[in-house]
């Protein structure tokens, strides 16, 4: 976890303050950044709507994204702990009993992790939502690596919120709430490349940022366009190699 990197990743944290940030592509930049940064195996990030049900909003592969869904699916584990409780979580090894969530410690094993650090993604009283930090390996992370890791919660929980929107509930909740209705654009272009292209769903993913990004577009946007038809994904090609 070396200096530098820590500062690039907060300098591309910050960059969430301007106006009209792409939300879903940021919190996949976070779920990323969490791994280079922190050296953990895989992130994911819980949002809460306005009903404080959570949604799965970024994750830095699909196994963690699906071990994600498992786990609200369930209604219980300990990154929807976090998120009730505002309070991290840490789960050093799935296989070693008792397990207080047998079900997710199992899943979470079969996926290749063996532990898990769910951060609380809060401003003062208010939580939204948490980031959770997996690693293959089992044991707590230092205390160094949870505080660089809860910086990083904290400053994306203020770039969400915006200081605008601190004391008007209402809007704040139409920004999350977008968020998560953008969340759900992305997974449904996912699914229309996976089937045009014959590739797996965490390609397809990869696909739609790189188009998003080489074409200076909105993540969104372009799941839009690829559900709509206004884009010819057949011409889109191998996503190993194309943009």
């Amino acid at each position: 976890m070396s200096v530098e990197n820590m500062a690039e990743t907060f300098v591309q944290l910050a960059d969430t303050l301007v106006a009209d940030f792409d939300s879903v592509e940021f919190m996949h930049l976070l779920a990323d950044r969490c791994v280079d940064t922190l050296e953990v195996d895989a992130a994911g990030i819980l949002l809460a709507d306005h009903h404080s049900e959570l949604y799965v909003v970024g994750a830095s592969s699909e196994r963690t994204r699906l071990v994600e869904l498992f786990e609200l699916q369930h209604r219980q584990g300990p990154c929807m702990e976090c998120y009730l409780t505002c309070a991290p979580v840490t789960v050093a090894d799935f296989t070693e009993p008792p397990q207080r969530w047998p079900e997710f410690s199992a899943i979470a094993a079969e996926a290749g992790f063996r532990a898990v650090h769910a951060l609380p993604m809060r401003l003062r009283e208010q939580t939204i939502g948490a980031l959770n930090l997996f690693t293959a390996a089992p044991g707590a992370l230092s205390s160094a690596t949870i505080r660089v890791a809860q910086a990083m919660a904290d400053v994306a929980t203020i770039g969400l919120l915006q200081a605008k929107l601190l004391n008007q509930q209402e809007l704040l909740a139409e920004q999350l709430q977008g968020a998560l209705q953008s969340r759900v654009l992305v997974e449904q272009a996912k699914g229309v490349l996976a089937e045009r292209l014959q590739i797996g769903m965490g390609r397809a993913f990869e696909t739609l940022r790189r188009y998003s990004r080489s074409h200076n577009q909105n993540l969104s946007k372009v799941a839009e366009s690829v559900i709509a038809g206004t884009v010819d994904v057949t011409a889109w090609g191998d996503p190993g190699t194309r943009g």
